[in-house]
C-alpha cells in the first residue's frame, strides 16, 4: 500500500464493476473498520470453458475478514447479490441491511447454500437510517430502476458525506408507484455531499432513458396480434416488467405457466411483498396446459439471454421434457442482449424460427427499456447532489470516461475525480480524492458443481483441450525402463492428418531412451521422476509433428516386474499391433 494513503483518510476499494458490465463489489475502510456495499457475479465469456459464474477476487476481504462490520445491498438483482452466499464460505459478515425484496431473494439463496448462520439479514426501508460498526451510518434514499425496492445509499464517515447511487434511472411514472426521492437528494446536496460514486452504465446514450411503463402498450399489441400460444422471456429479477406482463395477461384472459425455477422464485416473494398484482388461480401448472385453448395460454419464461440450462434455450433446443415449440407460437423477448450473450440470443431466436414460431425481439418492436439511466438522468443526479468529489462506477472504461465528461459539464472539477479498475485503492479526505494503491483483484471461476472455485490452471486445461485438442499416450514399462507393450496412441479434438508409423515409431523410441537414462545403474528406473520429463519431451514432439497448435498431452504410465536383468534390448513382448485413432 502507498505511504501518501492517510491512516484518517476512507479507502474506498472497488473489487468489481470497473472496466466490466457486472460483478459490482465495492468496500469502504476507515479506522480498521470495512463496510462492503454489495456483491455481485457476471456472466462468463466464451472462452471460459464449463464457468457458470465470474465473481470477483476477494483475497482482500480474506486477508481483512477482522475488519469486516458489515453490508449495505443497494437492490436484487444478481449483479449485485448473487455473489454473497459464495463469500459467506470464506468469510463472516456479521449483518447484512438490504431492501425487502433483496432480503427476501437473498435469504433463499443463503438457505440453499447452507450459510444463513453466518450472516444477518435486516430488510429496510426508503429513509431508513443504520448504524454499521463506529465509522458508518447508512440512509437509504428511494430510486427507480428495473426492479422494485431498489436504492441508493448516503454514507456517513468521518470524513463527510458519501453517496452512491446503485443502479437507477429517472422514471417519473414507476410501475410500482414508488417515486425517487429526489427531495432527500436535494437536502443532502443543500448540506454538502464530498463525493458522488454513480452509475455510468448508459452515460454514452444521450436523453433520458425511458419510462419502464412506455413498453405496456407495445406489449399490449403483441399480445393481441398474437392468435396462438404466447411465450414471453424476461429478466426474471424485473419484477416491473413481469408485473405488467401479469396484468396484459389477465387483460387478454391468458392463463399463465411460469417456467423457470428463477422466475418462479422472484414472483413468489415479489407477490407476498405486494410488488405484484395477480390472483392465484390465474397462475396453473405445466401439466395442465392441455386443458387450455392455445389462445388462452401464456408461457413466462427464463432465458432471455441464451443461459445454456435456462429455460427458453432448452425449449429451443428441444430438450425440454414438458414444452415444444410448434407452428403458431409467438415468443416473446422482452429484454436486450447483455454484452457477452448476443450470439447465444441470436442462436436460440434463430432455432425457435426454425421449429415455426414467429419471434419477436430487438430494440424496434419496442418491448424493452434500459434500467440505468441515460445521459439527462446522470446530470439530473449531479445536479441535486452536487459533490465536491466525483467516482463514475459501474461500466466499462468507456463509460467511466464519458461520464466523467458528462460531471465535467455539470462543474465539476477535473482534478477532482479519478477513472479507476478493480483493486486501486481511492483515498478520500476532506480536501483531496487519489489513487493512492492497489489491492489484489481479479475474477474467481465457479463451475456447474457450485461447490468450489475453478482454479485458472483448470481453466488453461480446458481451453487448451477446445482449441487445440488433446493426446493421450498409455505405455507399460517393466521395472528397469524397458518398453513391455508398444505405446497406444489417441488423438481427440485434433483435425490434422497424422502420419500414423512415423508418429508410433517417434513416441516408443523417445520412451526408451528416456526411460534408459533414468535407470539408476543397473537397478530399477525411478518412476516418479521419469513422468513430468517423459510428459515434457512428448508435448515437444506433438508440437513438433502437429504444427501449429499446442495440444494437451496426458501420459499413462504403466509399470509391471521384471523377471530378468537388463541387457540394453527392448523386452516388447508380441502384442496386437498398437492403437493409434484420430478424431
Amino acid at each position: 500500500m502507498s505511504s501518501k494513503l492517510s491512516e484518517s483518510a476512507l479507502k474506498v476499494i472497488p473489487l468489481g464493476g470497473l472496466h466490466e458490465i457486472g460483478k459490482n463489489t465495492c468496500v469502504f475502510e476507515i479506522n480498521d473498520e470495512i463496510l462492503l456495499l454489495d456483491a455481485g457475479l457476471a456472466f462468463p465469456t466464451d472462452g471460459m470453458h464449463g464457468v457458470n459464474i465470474v465473481l470477483p477476487d476477494v483475497t482482500y476481504l480474506r486477508d481483512n475478514r477482522h475488519k469486516i462490520k458489515g453490508m449495505i445491498v443497494t437492490h436484487g438483482h444478481e449483479d449485485h447479490i448473487g455473489g454473497i452466499a459464495f463469500h459467506l464460505k470464506q468469510f463472516d459478515i456479521p449483518v447484512i441491511y438490504g431492501p425487502r425484496l433483496a432480503m427476501a431473494l437473498l435469504e433463499g439463496k443463503l438457505e440453499e447454500a447452507g450459510v444463513s448462520d453466518r450472516t444477518e439479514l435486516r430488510p429496510v426501508r426508503p429513509r431508513d437510517v443504520v448504524r454499521i460498526g463506529n465509522s458508518f451510518i447508512v440512509e437509504y434514499i428511494r430510486n427507480t430502476h428495473s426492479i422494485a425496492d431498489s436504492c441508493s445509499v448516503a454514507i456517513h464517515t468521518p470524513v463527510g458525506v458519501v453517496i452512491h447511487t446503485g443502479d437507477f434511472k429517472v422514471d417519473h411514472t414507476p410501475v410500482d408507484g414508488e417515486f425517487f426521492d429526489f427531495q432527500k437528494l436535494a437536502e443532502y446536496g443543500e448540506k454538502g455531499v464530498l463525493c458522488l460514486i454513480s452509475d455510468s452504465t448508459n452515460s454514452e446514450v444521450p436523453g433520458s432513458t425511458p419510462s419502464e411503463r412506455s413498453v405496456f402498450p407495445n406489449l399490449d399489441r403483441t399480445f393481441s396480434q398474437a392468435e396462438g400460444r404466447l411465450i414471453v422471456t424476461t429478466f426474471s429479477s424485473s419484477v416491473h416488467r413481469v408485473n405488467m406482463i401479469l396484468e396484459l395477461a389477465k387483460k387478454h384472459h391468458r392463463m399463465v405457466f411460469v417456467v423457470g425455477r428463477s422466475m418462479l422464485n422472484v414472483i413468489a416473494h415479489a407477490r407476498n411483498l405486494g410488488y405484484m398484482d395477480c390472483e392465484d388461480d390465474r397462475f396453473q401448472p405445466l401439466h395442465n396446459l392441455s386443458q387450455y385453448a392455445d389462445r388462452d395460454i401464456l408461457i413466462l419464461t427464463t432465458g432471455s439471454q441464451g443461459e445454456p440450462m435456462a429455460a427458453l434455450t432448452r425449449i429451443a433446443n428441444g430438450s425440454h421434457r414438458q414444452l415444444k415449440v410448434r407452428q403458431g407460437d409467438t415468443v416473446v423477448f422482452s429484454a436486450n442482449p447483455i454484452p457477452g450473450n448476443t450470439i447465444a440470443v441470436v442462436n436460440t431466436i434463430d432455432k425457435l424460427m426454425m421449429q415455426g414460431a414467429k419471434v419477436i425481439y430487438g430494440r424496434h418492436e419496442g418491448i424493452h427499456v434500459s434500467g440505468h439511466g441515460a445521459q439527462e438522468d446522470q446530470k439530473l443526479m449531479i445536479g441535486l447532489v452536487r459533490p465536491k468529489f466525483f467516482l463514475p462506477v459501474h461500466g466499462e472504461h468507456r463509460m467511466l470516461v464519458r461520464h466523467s465528461k458528462t460531471a465535467q459539464s455539470m462543474g465539476i472539477p477535473e482534478e477532482n475525480m479519478v477513472i479507476i479498475n478493480n483493486g486501486d485503492v481511492v483515498s478520500l479526505t476532506p480536501d483531496s480524492i487519489s489513487i493512492a494503491g492497489k489491492v489484489s483483484s481479479g475474477i474467481e471461476l465457479v463451475d456447474a458443481s457450485r461447490s468450489g472455485v475453478v482454479d485458472r490452471n483448470t481453466l488453461r486445461d480446458r481451453q487448451q483441450m477446445a482449441e487445440d485438442g488433446i493426446v493421450t499416450v498409455a505405455v507399460t514399462l517393466d521395472t528397469y525402463g524397458r518398453v513391455v507393450v508398444p505405446p497406444a496412441i489417441h488423438l481427440r479434438g485434433i483435425a490434422q492428418t497424422i502420419k500414423k508409423e512415423r508418429l508410433q515409431k517417434q513416441v516408443a523410441d523417445l520412451i526408451s531412451n528416456r526411460a534408459r537414462d533414468h535407470r539408476q545403474g543397473n537397478g530399477p528406473i525411478d518412476s516418479e521422476a521419469l513422468q513430468p520429463k517423459l510428459e515434457t519431451e512428448l508435448r515437444k514432439l506433438m508440437r513438433r509433428e502437429i504444427p501449429k497448435r499446442y495440444p494437451m498431452v496426458m501420459l499413462l504410465l504403466q509399470q509391471v516386474a521384471a523377471g530378468d536383468e537388463p541387457d540394453d534390448k527392448p523386452a516388447v513382448r508380441s502384442r496386437p499391433v498398437p492403437v493409434l485413432s484420430a478424431s
